[in-house]
């Protein structure tokens, strides 16, 4: 199967790109955090990322099988969502979008690559470590990123103390 094509997100994508979100949140259900699961995107926060130029969607014959979203946090490109449709899981989809997100990063001078997420799910701490994140002590999170931790942690299912703030510094060869 051929590599997906990375492009821009269209404002005609953004009720698929919810859908998809949704999708791949079902996953949750399997390790108990079904009210994490049952999130709905936030359908504004989509239509503003995208007339910013900050998603991008990784396309197979045709089809959205991912997206990404990004954000500039304390002066780092942050990865704000990722989502792969379940139908395209496990075939480095996900890590496509990240290396897309991380090489927008470096060409905006951006340091780093940061993101929040669960400590412990399988498809979310550990992956990211695999990809060359470290967890961020408490002293190193930022203004901007300690305000987005805060916020997802007012946010049904979400308990903060499972929650870590990850980065990887541009550069690494990790």
């Amino acid at each position: 199967m051929a590599s997906p094509l990375i492009r821009s997100a269209r404002q005609s994508e953004l009720d698929d790109l919810a859908l998809l979100e949704i999708q791949a949140g079902e996953l949750f259900h399997s390790v108990g955090m079904s009210e994490v699961a049952d999130h709905v995107p936030d359908q504004q926060a989509l239509s503003r990322s995208q007339q910013q130029g900050l998603i991008w969607v990784a396309e197979e014959d045709g089809k959205i099988a991912g997206y990404i979203v990004a954000r500039v946090l304390d002066g780092n490109a942050h990865i704000e969502q990722v989502s792969v449709a379940p139908t395209h899981a496990r075939r480095g989809i996900g890590r496509r979008l990240i290396s897309h997100l991380e090489t927008w990063g470096r060409r905006n001078d951006r340091p780093a690559t940061t993101l929040t997420t669960f400590r412990d799910v399988p498809w979310n701490g550990p992956y990211y470590r695999t990809l060359g994140y470290r967890e961020l002590s408490g002293a190193e999170i930022g203004r901007e990123l300690a305000a987005a931790m805060q916020h997802e942690a007012s946010l049904p299912g979400i308990d903060a103390s499972r929650r870590c703030a990850m980065i990887k510094c541009n550069g690494d060869a990790s």
